[in-house]
């Protein structure tokens, strides 16, 4: 069997594996809407690790710390191990008060202990960024199966098949459905990734050879290529994403309970901190042995030069991690648009079939919106940063409201919502404002500022139910 037979044949069984996966948890997925978009809240710790693994480790985790690691080396892996302390700051944290709080989505607790406006800003903000993510995967993926079989697949074709994919598995079985699909997922992306760089470092005559062939004296630091303020940066946002954005809360719902939810996340962080310098080091290499190629392509290149069935299986592997992500976050935005637009203004009465039909539409629908977003998006992990910089409003009213709930006004989760986005607008277009080294910092200084000058001059304080309990 040739090269490409090979590796034709490890994604279709891939493929028919993950549908298979999907199809046998439909039943347990399509009992309620609850089941459907929150796995009933019956997930145990193993799946939430694994969810939350699979959400975070994906394109940009990989393919995309590669593309950075073969412009500035080594240090791009901050960037995965800042996912790892986000997650874990999430499970020490906030993981068990947002699961006693008992609610489905981000905008029901801005609707609950604020005002309808806020609700629907944070409708907009949420969906948006999480488009952007899951658009980054289509990159990763079509990335990947152009890499694995360029005969076949361009980049095009390959986003457009990673599209079905994705859509198809979320469309069947719901949370259920990605949260089983990671066991597999990461298991294999883990196990693949460190099989690839054992063989790659032997194949190149061991680390001391890398060293001597380093493209700069940064590429094997661990700080200086992309310098400490970018990993400091790196950790604030991730922090912050975990804290308040609602595919990575959606996992923390599921949990079966409070403690569960905790020790998934802490867990979870724990295993994604070595990841990201794994694919790092394998990006330096790619920097090494294929000079002058698209960044995007390194570590699929690489990984393509071990024998068929190992670059086959591991490319398979990083693939389907975007799958993992993708599901996760596709989910989360049609769940926002059931329960918080479509049950809330359109059809306050609909049945739970009709709730769990208007989900799947929207994932379907959404998930093909991404396509063009995924069209026009160039550099992983820049694009990333900005757009999870609009989290920043969403941790604030979160930490605020779980911890100082005596000191909330009604009306300052809205302006501090917009302030968000005027504070990213004003980044991106008036060059003049950029007096800090990341907009993130310009959106907590700004949202941490509206929300609290709100707060004291307001007296409609916000009620406190619910949250007592969610406090202790």
């Amino acid at each position: 069997m040739g090269s490409s037979a090979i590796q034709v044949f490890i994604i279709l069984v891939y493929i028919g594996v993950l549908f298979g996966i999907s199809w046998y948890v439909k039943r347990r997925a399509a009992a309620s809407a609850e089941a459907y978009v929150l796995a009933s809240r019956k997930l145990p710790t193993t799946l939430v690790m694994v969810s939350i693994v699979g959400l975070a480790v994906g394109g940009a985790s990989t393919i995309g710390v590669a593309e950075q690691a073969y412009k500035v080396g080594l240090s791009a892996g901050w960037y995965t191990a800042a996912w790892g302390i986000g997650a874990i700051v999430m499970g020490l944290t906030v993981a068990k008060k947002y699961r006693q709080l008992n609610i489905t989505t981000v905008p029901e607790l801005l609707e609950r202990y604020y005002d309808r406006r806020s609700m629907i800003a944070g409708i907009g903000c949420q969906v948006l960024v999480q488009l952007v993510i899951m658009s980054l995967q289509y990159v990763a993926g079509g990335a990947i199966l152009a890499a694995l079989l360029p005969t076949i697949f361009t980049p095009l074709t390959g986003m457009l098949t990673s599209a079905l994919v994705f859509i198809g598995i979320t469309l069947i079985g719901g949370m259920w459905s990605a949260s089983q699909s990671n066991v597999l997922n990461v298991t294999l992306q883990y196990i693949g990734i460190t099989v690839a760089a054992f063989l790659i470092l032997g194949m190149t005559g061991g680390i001391d050879v890398v060293a001597i062939k380093a493209p700069s004296l940064t590429s094997l630091d661990f700080v200086s290529g992309v310098g400490p303020m970018t990993i400091v940066t790196w950790i604030v946002v991730l922090v912050t994403v975990n804290l308040s954005l609602q595919a990575i809360i959606q996992i923390s719902l599921g949990a079966k309970d409070v403690r569960t939810a905790r020790k998934g996340f802490v867990i979870g962080g724990l295993v994604m901190l070595p990841v990201g310098f794994v694919a790092a080091l394998l990006g330096v290499i790619a920097s090494e042995i294929y000079p002058g190629i698209p960044p995007t392509t390194a570590l699929p290149r690489l990984i393509m030069s071990l024998n068929p069935w190992v670059a086959g299986i591991t490319l398979a592997s990083l693939w389907a991690a975007d799958v993992s992500t993708a599901c996760n976050l596709l989910l989360s935005a049609a769940t926002l648009y059931s329960h918080d637009i479509h049950k809330r203004f359109i059809d306050p009465g609909m049945d739970d079939r009709k709730y769990m039909r208007v989900t799947r539409v929207s994932v379907l629908l959404l998930g093909l919106l991404t396509l063009g977003f995924a069209l026009t998006i160039s550099g992983i992990i820049s694009t990333l940063m900005a757009g999870l910089s609009l989290m920043a409003a969403f941790s604030v009213i979160v930490l605020m409201t779980m911890y100082a709930p005596q000191y909330c006004s009604r009306q300052a989760a809205f302006w501090t919502i917009l302030a968000s986005v005027i504070v990213l607008a004003a980044w991106m277009f008036f060059p003049a404002v950029r007096v800090l080294p990341h907009v993130i910092y310009a959106e907590w200084l700004v949202c941490g500022g509206v929300f609290c000058g709100i707060s004291l001059v307001s007296k409609k304080a916000i009620s406190t139910e619910g949250l007592v309990s969610a406090q202790q």
